[in-house]
């Protein structure tokens, strides 16, 4: 009875060590790439790397112009968003058929729909 206690014990602990250590290395793995993510561990806190070109674009009052610097939006896609103003979330690009779906993907990231 003692020996099956004893295996059962060691069965167990294997299994906690094992499912730590997987956990460890998950917490490596975020750590390791948070400077790709624009994240400064210094003292500092997140550096501030955004430049101009990263700078979200408001989907309810950019210009045709602002419009065209998104990748994959030409003149006749920027005159549609503009057209179809205002949008309350900018996922009505796709559910108002302004813009495909994949373009949407590439861009949700860049931009933004502001409301008054």
């Amino acid at each position: 009875m003692t020996r099956r206690i004893g295996k059962i014990c060691l069965v167990t602990l294997v299994f906690i060590l094992s499912t730590g250590m997987a956990h460890a290395n998950a917490l490596k793995f975020v750590v390791t790439d948070a400077p790709a993510l624009g994240v400064d561990k210094g003292r500092n806190g997140p550096s501030n790397t955004k430049s101009k070109a990263d700078k979200a674009v408001d989907i309810n009052n950019a210009s045709k112009a602002e419009l065209k610097t998104l990748q994959g939006v030409d003149d006749a896609l920027a005159a549609k968003i503009i057209a179809g103003r205002p949008y309350p979330s900018k996922a009505n690009l796709v559910t108002h058929n302004i813009i495909p779906a994949g373009l949407y993907l590439q861009l949700k990231q860049r931009i933004i729909a502001k409301q008054k």
